[in-house]
């Protein structure tokens, strides 16, 4: 996205007697669009490439022949246009009534753009005949095919191959046979569609639909917000009838510019799900906490609670929580909160947990994933937030996508990569598997499992033995430069061939086109960050960044790529157990003082125990009380069995959720909350990027907001606090937070501002460490790593390697969008997915059910042949209740991150 100036001079013409000007590049239809001279149009529209197939938009140019399709054509000096003269309407209007003799009389979008074009240009009923009848294709859960309705524009062939990049749809046959199609004319439920809707967005007939009607009712009202998922940030418009999301149109933010995936745009019926939260909850007394409670039916919680009033639930969540204080003090007790809610909600729960429980335990799960990225960037270069949005890869010459799957985990994201490599721009992979991504890559490097430090170190032996170091950043804006350079001795990549399983050659053909890039840019996922050496691999790739200067400018820096919609935010805000907001330490005595000026109370200056921490604490019976926020641990945290016996043995459990999550069974007491599309809040992206979440629902039945529920327990421990909305709260938040302390409220309403903002009327800073590190000595720290073998490898006994990971279809726990009917009609069960080759030798085929058991439980799922995944690992989702794949994952912990090992532990397959 470049942001150099434009040294064109404007175009002056003539558009129907009027006087005009066009910037560079622009064509004759784009001109008038913003001049409000309407011209009809249907192969065109924003954002798309011009194809000018329909010749609806032509115009007469003076001394010309022929009459020019506007959406094509660039004026000239001096030239003069007309789009109304009798010549012109008479070709538009042929073209539209030929169109509209092939529309079938029933419409399937309210929003046809061919009808609305021909009544406003007075066309009457055609006089020619349709062409032969199209069968419905309804094959794909998502998306209805009515080719009946199709004009054959090619916007939804342009959404998909140009903007999306997924190259499914094409174009078919010769003449009148000529039509759309789906990879090789697959019905769209089987061809390789991943649903993201984009085609659908673009269709202007209806050609193609949200499935099951969805888009035939017209909203009462269209709510501007953002998407509740992935940390991209999208921009949505959520369309509402009768307190009922119809559907979800993608909005022109500056993450997304309209674009969408299949969370995004079909995964919202969540909130509408009949197993909705409504009612406060309280544990039976005749109902004791088992561990197992894999047969409990959610839908039905009257086996395991009763349902109460809201001051008898809060007052017996209050209750419980002074009682443990009372007799055990502050230190017994523990928050976790969620990174799915907004940030005025993340900042009142750590301030509860502060200021109410007295202690600093308070986590989410930042935990389970970037924890180890936020303690090396913080370490490194004195932030733990991007250098650089994610669309800034359009100005890279070299980017490196490591531990990460992008066209699952962020989509969008994703696309804007592909669009770069469209353009240019040569990706390195780094990644033990193949993803779709490895056929857009320059090079796919598929190292060892877990041997991260080892290629990395090998690559900046490279570096520096060939002299491809930037020395005059080094020299001005680094330090510990000379014993990086001394440990990096040994690492020769002929050292580290037989470590990470690379050809020394192929090690340096990678490291020389990093190093020698005009502008180079490093993404990574949570395949780096979780593991026990995750700090370490982090490390790694900001020493590599450093050592080649590839940091403060365009298409350049270092982007963690965060899984979910605020956890950014929630970092930000103070919601994890060493920092105060704006990353402030609990331990500098300024820091606290600052803070218990702002909350007029005295704050602890111990580091709080973490989230694993916490659930093992809860196990050996240290941690009595703990208050769970729109968090699931029971299914989120690492050797879940572990983590749920550790839940059962509190003596007081508070669950504040939408649904009655894995976590609800174990808890005391249940309170209703509201769902992302009830609540108005602000939300950081992985860009950094602040943006408004507005609310487009009413909650169901006695559901409450969240900043409701949070402050009534706050109340109830004696604080006085009197927040009647997210607004007061926010400004609260810029008290106490520098970064976003230019940023208000009222400007959020129109726009998305970047931090660091600190002055109102700040631009906002997408770039960031342009001139100097927010570091003592404005220097980044290079900081050395050494190889950290997995907390376990394979043996005879366990002779596999666990990844796990996320779907494209499902997010996180699986709370939400299995409770989504399209995501879960495209992705209905548990499964691990196998190479064929270990298949084959285990004599086991595809579709078998298999029993995988590790040293901490087992599990029986299906198999899915998956040659994304190299032979010796398999691959699960972790998702799925009745496959948790976190009952096998090992809970070892980063030193540094209190981060754990869920990238990597040892199995063994059986058949079941």
């Amino acid at each position: 996205m470049s942001t150099q100036n434009n040294t064109h001079h404007p175009i002056s013409f003539t558009l129907n007697g009027q006087k005009l000007q066009a910037e560079h590049g622009e064509t004759i239809l784009q001109v008038a669009k913003r001049s409000d001279i309407t011209i009809p149009h249907l192969c065109y529209k924003d954002g798309l490439a011009t194809d000018g197939n329909c010749r609806a938009c032509v115009v007469e140019i003076d001394h010309e022949r022929v009459l020019a399709p506007s959406c094509c054509r660039q004026p000239t000096e001096g030239m003069e246009v007309k789009s109304d003269s009798e010549r012109a309407q008479k070709s538009q209007k042929m073209v539209l009534e030929l169109l509209l003799s092939d529309m079938p009389e029933t419409k399937y979008t309210p929003n046809n753009e061919l009808t609305d074009w021909a009544e406003k240009m007075q066309v009457q009923t055609p006089r020619f005949d349709a062409r032969k009848a199209v069968q419905q294709d309804l094959s794909h859960p998502a998306i209805a095919v009515n080719l009946d309705a199709c004009i054959q524009c090619t916007r939804c062939l342009r959404a998909c191959r140009d903007e999306q990049v997924n190259d499914v749809i094409g174009y078919a046959m010769r003449g009148a046979e000529s039509k759309i199609v789906f990879d090789i004319d697959d019905p769209m439920g089987d061809s390789s569609c991943v649903g993201c809707g984009e085609c659908v967005q673009a269709c202007p007939t209806g050609a193609l639909m949200p499935a099951n009607n969805v888009g035939l009712e017209v909203p009462d009202k269209q709510v501007k917000s953002v998407c509740p998922y992935c940390g991209v940030g999208c921009q949505l418009t959520y369309n509402v009838k009768d307190n009922k999301i119809l559907f979800v149109d993608g909005r022109d933010g500056p993450a997304n510019q309209s674009r969408l995936c299949v969370k995004g745009r079909f995964g919202f019926d969540y909130v509408h799900n009949s197993e909705r939260l409504t009612k406060p909850l309280i544990r039976r007394s005749d109902v004791p906490k088992n561990v197992d409670y894999i047969d409990f039916d959610p839908a039905n919680p009257g086996t395991i609670f009763r349902e109460a009033s809201w001051d008898e639930a809060l007052d017996f969540a209050a209750d419980g929580l002074k009682k443990i204080l009372k007799e055990n003090g502050g230190e017994a007790l523990a928050g976790l909160g969620s990174a799915k809610g907004s940030n005025e909600e993340a900042y009142l729960f750590q301030k509860l947990i502060r200021t109410g429980f007295k202690t600093n335990n308070v986590d989410h799960c930042t935990r389970l994933c970037h924890a180890s990225s936020v303690i090396a960037l913080l370490e490194g270069v004195g932030s733990g937030a991007v250098s650089n949005p994610m669309g800034d890869v359009s100005n890279a010459d070299v980017i490196i996508i490591t531990g990460a799957n992008p066209t699952v985990n962020h989509p969008v994201g994703a696309s804007w990569m592909k669009n770069a490599i469209k353009n240019g721009t040569k990706l390195i992979l780094l990644d033990p598997r193949r993803s779709e991504l490895t056929r857009h890559a320059t090079h796919h490097v598929a190292f060892k499992p877990a041997s991260d430090v080892a290629l990395l170190n090998a690559m900046m032996h490279v570096i520096i033995k060939e002299d491809l170091t930037d020395k005059a950043f080094i020299e001005s804006r680094t330090e510990n430069y000379e014993e990086l350079a001394a440990h990096l001795e040994s690492y020769s990549p002929e050292a580290m061939e037989p470590v990470c399983g690379i050809k020394a050659d192929k090690i340096r053909e990678i490291a020389r086109l990093y190093a020698t890039a005009d502008n180079a840019m490093i993404l990574w996922g949570m395949g780096v960050s979780q593991h026990i050496h995750g700090t370490d691999n982090v490390r790694c790739l900001i020493s590599l960044c450093m050592i080649t200067g590839q940091i403060g400018r365009e298409g350049t820096g270092l982007h963690p790529l965060r899984g979910q919609n605020n956890v950014q935010g929630a970092s930000d805000v103070g919601l994890i157990p060493m920092v105060f907001p704006d990353y402030q330490p609990v331990t500098n005595e300024q820091a606290r003082h600052r803070f218990e000026t702002l909350w007029g109370t005295e704050l602890s200056d111990k580091v709080g125990l973490t989230t694993v921490e916490i659930v093992n604490e809860a196990y050996n019976g240290n941690v009595k009380g703990l208050y769970v926020e729109g968090e699931n641990p029971a299914m989120s945290d690492p050797d879940s069995n572990h983590a749920r016996a550790g839940l059962a043995k509190l003596d007081h459990l508070i669950v504040q959720d939408i649904f009655l999550t894995e976590t609800a069974y174990y808890a005391d007491v249940v309170l209703p909350a509201s769902a992302f599309p009830e609540k108005t809040g602000t939300f950081v992206n992985s860009d950094r990027s602040v943006q408004l979440g507005r609310q487009a629902l009413d909650p169901p039945g006695e559901a409450k907001q969240d900043l409701w529920i949070i402050q009534e327990i706050a109340k109830r421990l004696g604080l006085d606090w009197q927040y009647d909305s997210a607004e007061p709260v926010f400004n609260e938040m810029r008290q106490g937070m520098d970064s976003i302390a230019g940023i208000t409220w009222d400007r959020l309403q129109n726009e998305s501002v970047t931090y660091p903002c600190k002055e109102e009327g700040d631009a906002g800073s997408p770039i960031i460490f342009t001139d100097s590190f927010p570091t003592q000595s404005g220097k980044a720290l290079l900081v050395p790593a050494a190889i950290v073998a997995p907390d376990e490898t394979p043996d005879q006994e366990y002779p596999f390697v666990l990844i796990t990971g996320r779907q494209l279809e499902h997010w996180h726990t699986g709370s939400m969008t299995r409770r989504a009917s399209t995501l879960d009609a495209l992705e209905p069960e548990a499964y691990v997915a196998v190479n064929q080759r270990d298949l084959l030798s285990l004599g086991l085929e595809a579709g078998d059910t298999l029993k995988l058991q590790s040293r901490r439980g087992e599990i029986t799922v299906k198999t899915r042949i998956d040659d994304l995944t190299p032979a010796g690992t398999v691959y699960m989702p972790f998702c799925y209740f009745e496959g948790a794949a976190n009952q096998l994952t090992n809970a070892a912990l980063d030193p540094d991150a209190k981060i754990a090992e869920v990238k990597y532990c040892a199995v063994r397959i059986s058949a079941a």
